[in-house]
């Protein structure tokens, strides 16, 4: 009988996690106090984006990754919610395009502006109306472009193309779940998603405690796991070993972690405890590195595993620890690491008792660090769509546009280039990566050049929206984000006037200078009109009274 060692050999056994000194953080942001297990945290490689608590209202502060230290308390918000909102997305194929969802019961699609939120943000590019109460969880696609998924209170699950027509879009492309026969079963009310690696499958948790694999497309349900021991919470696909993690609690109330064969839920492949605490797990998994990472709600610390093929599938690495809890995590994609540094995964922690998000870098030790190093850096999933909405829709299935992080790489998209619409933010694409190389300098000229684009950026918003050519109306629609479907308790900070084009010449302006004035002397006359009333009312008051002292 042979001997064999329980040792496993890693390259990434030392892996630590290395968190950012203060001034590197972001200091002074008010975290959001919504119970709600989600991530409240989303970052890319030009902003993060972070939920915030807001009386009246709903708002999230978007920050570029270079504005760290101490945030001014005024600093501008997007404020178009009625509602708390409960969670954030960045798009994955437009690093300023962001999706917000809200207990007002919309999900809407926000455009960033390349130099960041210059002024509160109170009007969406799209508003997305489907849902009867408040909506919980948003997920973009991983191939698809504009592809939106949703799920909601009212027990439904829909998708959006983003990409259509109006401000306003009041149907989905695909319903994936809802109520029949007005019956609201637990099973259509989720608590986590997660899409496979090319998109045509979907696993989610629901409020039983159990794990599904649904057909995205047709919402037909493929598998349900069975297994009793096991109450999961948040699940995610593993993707490249085709396998399923779910965490949850055990019978006893300990918290697990639950490996799953995709094609059959019947029995888990793997099962483990972790200890007793209550907070939820969140997991996240790198395919580079095939390593697993599980924050829990309320920890200080972060478990990091490697993942395989073979028995027994999960191995524990290290464990980062801390004494400041972590309310949720933002993760940063991987085009937008440190290469240099060794740098292979990075969160952003929450810290509500401080006011405090907190950067923390996963480094692997290495005698040379600034050499890029081919074997932690294998070619990654990168901002290019694969596919429109429409071609997913008809039943295409394309695995994601690869890139490589070694800097001067290029790697070849295979697939013909998406003919999708490119709006005004996506015009000036080659303007933002200047302006990502100006704000990686922080220069002098470079901040000249900063606001040189904003201007430009803000000039093409307005010659946009307001043309000088006014004769052509054939196109014109009306606003239908004006129409009040809530009534609206908003802070004075969520309400701007409303937006009426400028007078382009000089009779234009004499003549809304005498409109303006004969208002002005309309309301005095009627502010006149009103003070000679109550004068009037008055004196009768006073009168009626006398000729009762009188009689009595």
């Amino acid at each position: 009988m042979s001997w064999r060692s329980s040792f496993r050999c890693s390259k990434f056994r030392h892996v630590f996690g290395k968190p950012s000194a203060k001034e590197r953080g972001y200091d002074g942001v008010p975290i959001t106090r919504s119970v709600h297990d989600n991530h409240c945290c989303s970052a890319n490689p030009c902003f993060i984006a972070v939920v915030t608590e807001c009386a009246g209202g709903g708002s999230f502060l978007v920050l570029p990754l270079h504005h760290t230290g101490r945030v001014d308390p005024q600093h501008p918000r997007v404020c178009g919610h009625s509602g708390r909102v409960l969670d954030v997305k960045w798009n994955p194929f437009d690093d300023h395009c962001i999706a917000s969802c809200s207990e007002d019961c919309t999900a809407k699609i926000w455009d960033i502006p390349v130099c960041g939120v210059q002024q509160n943000l109170t009007k969406a590019r799209k508003t997305l109306i489907g849902h009867s109460r408040r909506v919980a969880l948003i997920e973009w696609h991983p191939t698809a472009e504009n592809l939106l998924l949703s799920s909601a209170y009212d027990y439904k699950v829909l998708l959006w193309d983003v990409s259509q027509v109006g401000a306003v879009i009041r149907y989905p492309v695909r319903v994936v779940l809802m109520p029949i026969h007005h019956r609201y079963p637990s099973d259509t009310l989720l608590l986590s998603v997660s899409f496979n690696s090319d998109g045509s499958r979907l696993a989610v948790t629901s409020k039983d405690r159990r794990v599904r694999v649904l057909d995205p497309r047709t919402g037909r349900i493929l598998q349900v796991s069975s297994s009793k021991s096991h109450r999961s919470s948040k699940v995610l696909y593993i993707r490249g070993l085709k396998m399923l993690l779910s965490t949850g609690s055990s019978p006893w109330n300990h918290r697990q972690i639950v490996l799953w064969d995709p094609d059959d839920l019947s029995e888990p492949l793997y099962e483990e405890d972790l200890d007793g605490s209550a907070g939820v797990l969140f997991p996240f998994y790198d395919p580079d590195t095939h390593m697993l990472y599980l924050a829990g709600k309320g920890d200080g610390n972060i478990r990091y595993y490697e993942l395989s093929t073979e028995k027994p599938y999960i191995s524990f690495l290290m464990e980062y620890r801390s004494l400041l809890p972590q309310k949720g995590l933002g993760v940063m994609p991987k085009r937008g690491l440190d290469v240099s540094a060794c740098e292979v995964f990075r969160f952003y922690r929450l810290i509500a008792i401080k006011d405090l998000v907190e950067p923390l870098s996963m480094i692997v030790p290495r005698k040379e660090p600034g050499i890029f190093q081919e074997d932690l850096y294998p070619l990654t999933a990168g901002n290019q769509a694969a596919m429109t909405a429409q071609e997913w829709l008809l039943g295409i299935n394309r695995s994601p546009v690869l890139m490589s992080l070694k800097p001067g790489t290029r790697v070849a998209n295979p697939y013909p280039e998406t003919p999708a619409e490119k709006g005004i933010v996506r015009q000036l694409s080659s303007l933002r990566f200047q302006m990502d190389l100006a704000v990686g300098a922080g220069t002098g000229p470079n901040l000249d050049i900063m606001e040189e684009a904003f201007l430009e950026e803000q000039l093409a918003y307005q010659d946009a929206k307001y043309p000088r050519e006014m004769s052509d109306l054939s196109g014109w629609q009306p606003d239908e984000t004006q129409i009040p479907l809530w009534t609206y308790c908003c802070t004075p900070h969520c309400c701007e006037p409303a937006e009426r084009p400028p007078p382009t010449t000089e009779s234009e302006l004499l003549q809304a200078f005498y409109r303006q004035q004969d208002e002005i002397r309309g309301l005095r006359e009627q502010l006149n009109a009103k003070d000679v009333r109550i004068t009037q009312l008055e004196l009768d008051i006073k009168n009626t009274r006398n000729n009762m002292r009188a009689t009595f």
